[in-house]
């Protein structure tokens, strides 16, 4: 990727950017903003801002953490709380990507079926499973990290490093439904996949007390899986992808700032 000039950073970044990534990714109370219109300019090049949105998410869930802890409650209850502020703060469609990939990659045999169930409404016993393990090992690492009182930046680099993924993935593989949210969104193009992936590490090693190479390494390996499967499965990506990419990944990233908060930065 050649270097870019200031006429193309300018075009390539816009305030609006931030306001079409919160819209799209969360179920956050937004103002009207008032942006002019450029109907050539898909949004997904607003996707350099996915980990921005993280971040905020993050902050807003380490908060409800931190008043329910010195609110006296045990970190189970806490973590809870906390997952639940997550998932409703998205509106819970990163979960329901897992979901419909679990279902669409494992119950059927060819990538037609398996987009054709992955758009079905109704939830499968693969998506429950998928659905289930999700929570209940993010409420696990969350409880955790609580008792580590690490709650705050581990939330912060999961949250933003997931979404960095979602980038990743977005940009990399071809969407393979005409009529779904990924092929109207677009790609967002090197340039903002290169600030979204900066902006996700720049947080991982500005992180206390977190080795960065080491989460780094785990949230790469968890999108590359999603996307390896996705590209196996159906051929390229959608947005239950990207959603599924957000969650393995920020399980991925929960798992080493837990690991780590129990001795694995002792390991050469």
């Amino acid at each position: 990727m050649a270097i870019p000039d200031i006429t193309t950073l300018r075009h390539a970044f816009r305030a609006r950017d931030i306001a079409v990534a919160f819209a799209l990714l969360t179920r956050l109370p937004l103002p009207h903003f008032h942006f002019p219109t450029e109907p050539q300019r898909p949004p997904a090049r607003s996707a350099w801002a996915y980990p921005l949105v993280g971040i905020v998410l993050a902050l807003i869930a380490g908060a409800v953490g931190l008043a329910l802890t010195r609110m006296g409650a045990t970190p189970p209850l806490t973590a809870a709380f906390v997952l639940l502020a997550l998932v409703m703060l998205s509106g819970a469609m990163h979960e329901d990507g897992l979901a419909d990939c679990a279902d669409g990659f494992w119950g059927a045999w060819t990538a037609e079926k398996r987009l054709r169930i992955m758009k079905d409404s109704v939830i499968g016993t693969y998506g429950v499973v998928a659905l289930v393990l999700s929570l209940l090992l993010r409420w696990y690492l969350i409880s955790e990290l609580i008792t580590d009182e690490a709650l705050t930046w581990a939330l912060v680099i999961a949250s933003c490093g997931s979404r960095a993924a979602m980038v990743w993935v977005m940009d990399s593989l071809p969407t393979v439904r005409r009529d779904g949210l990924s092929n109207r969104t677009g790609r967002p193009g090197e340039l903002a996949t290169a600030v979204a992936v900066l902006i996700g590490v720049v947080v991982i090693v500005v992180a206390p007390d977190y080795s960065a190479w080491r989460l780094a390494l785990l949230g790469l390996l968890g999108a590359l899986v999603v996307r390896q499967i996705a590209k196996r499965k159906i051929g390229g990506q959608t947005g239950d992808v990207l959603g599924a990419t957000q969650q393995v990944t920020e399980i991925a990233l929960l798992t080493g700032c837990q690991m780590m908060a129990y001795g694995w930065q002792a390991l050469p």
